[in-house]
């Protein structure tokens, strides 16, 4: 299950990442619109790939029963 949420994730931000990188790049020239897109679309898988690594390391750290402190 690991490996396809991580591939989710990765085609997911990867998606966003293009849209984003071709809108800002469409306001430059069309050749700027289509190297914006790829990245975009580079920027936002390597964003997804690390985003369920962390995740994965917040949920462990949620799971950790809480240390108990003393009251001064």
């Amino acid at each position: 299950m690991s490996r396809l949420k991580r591939a989710l994730s990765r085609a997911k931000y990867a998606a966003i990442g293009a849209a984003v990188g071709a809108a800002v790049g469409g306001f430059v020239s069309r050749n700027a619109a289509s190297t914006g897109a790829g990245l975009g679309g580079l920027l936002g898988a390597t964003i997804g790939e690390k985003r369920v690594d962390v995740t994965k390391v917040v949920e462990d750290v949620k799971e950790r029963k809480p240390a108990v402190r003393s009251e001064e």
